[in-house]
């Protein structure tokens, strides 16, 4: 329900003013980055931010708001620099002490989405739903890698240096330097997430819950099967743990090269999109649909504590209480209120009797920019029974779908409520 309601209500309104820096995101936290050296962490979201956190002080050093769309990946690079991509399909580059200005180098050429990215020396490697993979050398010159069929999800650099990618086709293939790539594992199911090991080995997470290692030889053999998609991996410098992080809210901490399952990290019980070691190979920090950063210690399988304050938004009294608990699943992403910040799913006041499309400032697909739907009860109940893709054909948001009858009439009588 969480996904269902964040991805149809994302279609129907705009985004709001900036968060000042003690905020957390305002969306889910999609991508995290921690540089090997000095400790600097740096968070992404669907709130179109990037965050670089003062982890003492345990609140936001600087907030870059630049990417026009969500920032779905980053990559920390030498001398305490991070690289950002994004919905918009580029990558900004933001070097240590100028974070929350502007970029010092932009770089641009993929025709979709960037979903990952990672780094190596000055290389820089990017995956992007334009199903290519580009190689982005120091002066930013780019090598354009064809061979997958549909989205590429993820990308690492193997321990030898070769460029290795995984994809919605279900294959993980490494580049060669003829840029023709060898496809060293094809499992039939999209596969969302890399990690890649000391040893030469890789894991690989995928749509159906399961996390294999891939030994440099090629071989695949599974370690951990859940029961929701494996959205996210990441694996401590020495190669002894490896954490799998899901849409059902947990991270499972697996201990290497055995892959037993050592710890189940339990949160809020939300969806963790991202997970990245710290240098001293045990603490483990998270992002997710809850819009916090939280850190844990993976071998005493307990949390340490977020970093940032949450702000809720209250809801006023006397709206339909069936409503305002369906509502709360898009509470992290949604405001009532115009002025209630910089969100994922931007604010939804005055949202019926508003014409799809009508909100100055908000970048719309471009099915969303006809502006041909009014909002109203009708067709917001139209949109989440039939889909966005039958009834916004050419959206980028995802196929969802409300089939509770009871909680479409509590939540359109909240809606209709709450956000006049």
């Amino acid at each position: 329900m969480i996904l269902r309601l964040i991805a149809l209500l994302a279609l129907l309104a705009a985004p709001a003013a900036a968060q000042d820096q003690a905020a957390v995101h305002g969306g889910p936290v999609r991508a995290l980055a921690l540089a090997p050296e000095g400790g600097a962490l740096a968070s992404a979201g669907f709130d179109q931010s990037v965050i670089f956190w003062d982890l003492a002080a345990g609140r936001a050093r600087a907030v870059a708001r630049w990417h026009a769309g969500a920032v779905n990946a980053l990559a920390a690079l030498p001398d305490g620099a991070v690289a950002s991509g994004g919905e918009d399909g580029r990558i900004a580059i933001w070097p240590r002490g100028t974070e929350g200005r502007a970029p010092a180098r932009v770089l641009e050429g993929h025709e979709g989405p960037v979903a990952a990215l990672a780094a190596r020396g000055g290389a820089i490697a990017s995956a992007a739903w334009d199903e290519t993979v580009r190689l982005w050398s120091p002066d930013g010159a780019a090598r354009v890698l064809r061979g997958h069929r549909g989205n590429v999800n993820a990308v690492v650099f193997r321990a030898d240096g070769v460029v290795v990618s995984a994809g919605f086709d279900g294959t993980v293939r490494a580049w060669g330097a003829d840029g023709v790539p060898d496809v060293i594992a094809e499992f039939g199911l999209p596969q969302n997430a890399l990690a890649a090991l000391p040893d030469g080995a890789l894991a690989v997470g995928g749509v159906d819950g399961t996390v294999r290692l891939l030994s440099a030889n090629g071989e695949a053999r599974e370690v951990h099967a859940g029961s929701r998609p494996v959205v996210a991996l990441a694996a401590n410098a020495r190669g002894t743990l490896l954490a799998a992080a899901g849409l059902g809210g947990s991270v499972a901490i697996l201990g290497l090269p055995e892959g037993r399952l050592l710890q189940t990290l339990q949160g809020p019980g939300t969806p963790v999109w991202s997970v990245a070691f710290d240098a001293d190979g045990r603490t483990l920090w998270t992002g997710g649909a809850d819009r916090r950063v939280r850190r844990w210690d993976t071998l005493a399988g307990r949390a340490i504590g977020p970093v940032g304050e949450a702000v809720e938004e209250a809801l006023p009294a006397g709206l339909d209480p069936h409503g305002a608990r369906v509502f709360r699943a898009c509470a992290a992403c949604h405001a009532l209120r115009p002025d209630a910040g910089n969100m994922a799913g931007p604010h939804l006041h005055g949202l019926f009797g508003r014409r799809m499309g009508s909100v100055a400032g908000y970048a719309y697909s471009e099915r969303l920019a006809r502006g041909d739907i009014v909002w109203t009860p009708e067709t917001v109940a139209d949109l989440f029974t039939r889909g966005p893709d039958v009834v916004t054909p050419g959206t980028k948001m995802p196929v969802q779908r409300v089939e509770n009858p009871e909680d479409m009439a509590a939540l359109l009588r909240f809606l209709e409520q709450a956000t006049r």
